[in-house]
């Protein structure tokens, strides 16, 4: 497995000095998922939990419902200048009967950390329908348990306390129980790895779970908590228009600057308590 962070020189310049020291930096290195042996994506991440980012990309493309839609995940031989194998690409074998990913989900270049339908091979494939409708979702939250939820979530970011480079997604209960923390530096990878965490255990859909992310809620993310049958998305910085849109046609909660004991509620009032 690939290295988390990585340690590099840095010149360190400021009001008491100039000085040389060691820095920690978030490593960031591709992954190839395939399925089949056909390449599907590249997409640039920490390592560590690909598996979980395959199940939860393949989730909120569409490609999967739940666990027993992959018969099996498997790195393949990929080495460095060395002979070492790199862990960086990842082979999805589809269970019997699961059709393989429409050539829109395939993405003509790669997908960046900081954006995932930037790639997308047509338009009319950004937009997805997700077979577990989160407007059936009866989740409900007291804004007090919410507000503490960005605390709870840094507290648990170890990765980010060492190098202060990486975005966080986290799944939690009604009551404010964090079920599962994951990092990356793509904020789209994060909450692929939480939501693949989740196929994996078997608690997709997921209706009475809220996803929280640690910086803006994009259309994306608005979309991959859809797909897995999230009614709730908290995020610590802005939506976007997309975002909020999204979140309404879909029946969902959409929470932005989530911020000590202060938010903004942008879309289902009735899952917040306050």
């Amino acid at each position: 497995m690939g290295r988390v962070t990585v340690r590099r020189p840095v010149r360190r310049i400021s009001a008491t000095g100039d000085r040389r020291r060691p820095d920690a930096l978030a490593a960031e290195e591709p992954l190839e998922l395939r399925v089949g042996g056909k390449a599907l994506a590249v997409t640039m991440r920490t390592p560590g939990h690909d598996v979980e980012l395959a199940h939860g990309f393949l989730l909120s493309e569409g490609v999967i419902g739940g666990r027993e839609d992959i018969a099996v995940a498997r790195y393949c031989d990929g080495v460095d200048d060395q002979g070492r194998n790199t862990y960086n690409v990842l082979d999805i074998a589809l269970a019997d009967g699961v059709p393989p990913p429409d050539t829109g989900v395939e993405r003509n270049f790669y997908t960046t950390s900081s954006c995932g339908v930037c790639g997308k091979a047509a338009l009319d494939a950004v937009k997805l329908r997700t077979r577990f409708s989160p407007a059936s979702a009866d989740f409900a939250v007291k804004s007090e348990t919410l507000s503490a939820l960005p605390d709870a979530l840094r507290a648990r970011q170890k990765v980010f306390a060492s190098t202060g480079g990486l975005h966080a997604a986290a799944l939690f209960t009604p009551d404010g129980s964090i079920e599962v923390v994951r990092e990356d530096v793509g904020r789209h990878n994060a909450v692929d790895k939480v939501l693949g965490w989740a196929v994996l255990e078997g608690r997709v859909p997921a209706p009475g779970l809220g996803l929280l992310v640690s910086g803006r809620a994009s259309f994306e993310l608005v979309q991959k908590a859809a797909m897995a049958g999230i009614g709730l998305l908290a995020a610590v910085s802005a939506p976007s228009s997309l975002a909020v849109e999204l979140a309404e046609e879909n029946g969902m909660t959409l929470v932005g600057f989530l911020r000590g004991d202060s938010m903004n509620l942008y879309t289902g009032d009735h899952r917040l308590l306050t």
